[in-house]
């Protein structure tokens, strides 16, 4: 007789109401991190589909494993439509399908779009955590997107910054933005007319634009010497003399360096930065491998892609405290 097969499934609201905290966020993805660095994972590069001409959007797919207590294996199929605020919806809609790695039977269905935001802004804030300086005082942010909330709540979490600025394109956007943040930070924020104002001197820089296509925003002289530059929009705004001024260049996977978009693409295409220039990637660092900042004079550039592995080691948890507390439905498969 063949096995049942069941899959637990968690929609938005299931997510929802597990609130998972930031520790248990930060938790999660730094020690899928560490897994990473330990050779205990298996990522496959990111592959994009573009639906049609005309439209501003495409789906990313993210494929890998990660062994230990998760044993998983898992795809998340994300959409990324940047004019989907002209409709009130979040730019991004995912699900996560986690699957048995030893007989490929499927395990889950996870509503992705608050696990991709939520573990964006880990993977950033575990970055700045190994590559800041000691005691940032200023936050940078570019954009207000939905991984913008949890990079300026979980970099907040861990640093005590003096001042965190925040800008985007339109005014509306980054007024309701600051708004939020302040609402739930219970902290002030600068909301900066432009680009320069918010970046210029400041200890982290995030750029998290939306841009419909390449354009050198973010100007290479106003990162300060020691700054720690993580950029991750899907069309670059760095400029291609940026890599003049970067002592350390990291990021969580080269193999996400293909594909056809990224903060960094044209840089890459170009051979100004090539895996030669790579320090180390992210894993590496937090598992102890390689050393991460050595002095407060390095000015560090990292640049994360996203990985499926983070998306599985948080669906995980989610999934794990969803059944300690009764959320989700149970659904026959097989």
């Amino acid at each position: 007789m063949i096995p049942e097969v069941y899959i637990d499934y968690l929609n938005k609201f299931d997510v929802e109401k597990l609130a998972l905290t930031n520790n248990e966020i930060l938790t999660a993805i730094e020690g899928s991190l560490a897994m990473q660095g330990k050779g205990e994972t298996e990522i496959e590069p990111r592959t994009h589909i573009r639906p049609r001409a005309g439209v501003e959007g495409h789906f990313n797919v993210l494929r890998g494993w990660i062994g230990g207590k998760i044993d998983s294996a898992g795809t998340k199929v994300v959409g990324d439509f940047v004019n989907n605020y002209l409709e009130n919806r979040p730019s991004e809609y995912g699900v996560l399908t986690l699957f048995n790695p030893r007989n490929g039977a499927p395990k889950a269905i996870v509503d992705a779009t608050g696990i991709t935001d939520m573990r964006t802004g880990a993977v950033t804030a575990i970055g700045a955590k190994y590559l800041s300086i000691k005691n940032p005082k200023i936050l940078a942010h570019i954009g207000a997107r939905g991984t913008a909330y949890w990079n300026i709540r979980l970099l907040c979490h861990l640093f005590d910054f003096e001042e965190v600025r925040i800008h985007s394109k339109r005014k509306e956007s980054r007024d309701n933005f600051a708004k939020k943040l302040r609402d739930d930070l219970n902290r002030n924020i600068t909301v900066s007319e432009d680009w320069e104002s918010c970046i210029s001197g400041a200890d982290i820089i995030v750029e998290a634009s939306r841009l419909s296509k390449p354009e050198p925003l973010l100007k290479t002289k106003w990162i300060k010497k020691g700054a720690l530059l993580i950029p991750y929009g899907t069309m670059s705004a760095l400029e291609l003399s940026l890599p003049n001024i970067i002592d350390k260049f990291i990021m969580d996977d080269w193999g996400q360096a293909k594909g056809i978009f990224g903060a960094l693409r044209e840089h890459i295409d170009k051979g100004i930065i090539t895996h030669e220039t790579l320090h180390a990637e992210l894993g590496q660092i937090v598992c102890g491998e390689k050393k991460g900042r050595a002095n407060s004079d390095e000015t560090i550039l990292f640049w994360h892609r996203g990985l499926s592995l983070s998306d599985i080691a948080l669906g995980y948890k989610i999934l794990s405290k969803a059944k300690e507390i009764g959320v989700g439905q149970k659904l026959r498969f097989a």
